[in-house]
């Protein structure tokens, strides 16, 4: 039983005319937000001191700076059969929470593997969550839609998984 389906029904007439009954399901979209907090740095290491304060100001603080950062993490995907669920939100909800507590009052630039490597930028962020939450999911990048991660109430960074060539 098919919990909530939807039908298109396809008449063509031309000289051999046909029909077609087939049944669709609707895509949903599916979002679950948690928040964390962190320090960071924005430092270019191939830069000077003073390159770095030109570009980034005072987040390049030697000390660093904090954000309260919102993280939204939307899935897509048709409803299950038998839940009328794109996924669980109990199970979505774990699964960023598995990503985002080790983020957490931690100093990303210090604390966190990646961001050795990745300037700790809203960005590299979303990034990382995204590649985190892509090996937990089920279906992958199949089911995963967009992250959205918001540093302050007037910046948001949204990342959808797409990659172009350099």
């Amino acid at each position: 039983m098919i919990a909530n389906p939807s039908y298109s029904l396809k008449v063509y007439t031309m000289a051999h005319s046909s029909c077609s009954f087939e049944a669709t399901s609707p895509v949903v979209y599916v979002t679950r937000k948690e928040i964390f907090s962190a320090g960071h740095r924005l430092l270019n290491p191939q830069l000077s001191q003073e390159d770095n304060e030109l570009l980034f100001g005072k987040c390049t603080n030697p000390n660093g700076h904090g954000h309260n950062y919102s993280v939204k993490v939307t899935l897509r995907g048709k409803q299950d059969p038998k839940t009328s669920m794109v996924m669980h939100l109990g199970d979505l909800k774990e699964h960023l929470k598995s990503v985002i507590d080790p983020l957490d009052h931690k100093s990303l630039d210090l604390d966190i593997p990646y961001f050795k490597t990745a300037m700790s930028t809203g960005e590299n962020i979303s990034v990382y969550i995204w590649n985190e939450m892509e090996k937990l999911l089920p279906n992958g990048p199949a089911q995963l839609y967009e992250v959205k991660v918001k540093s302050t109430d007037k910046n948001s960074i949204v990342y959808r998984g797409e990659k172009e060539s350099n």
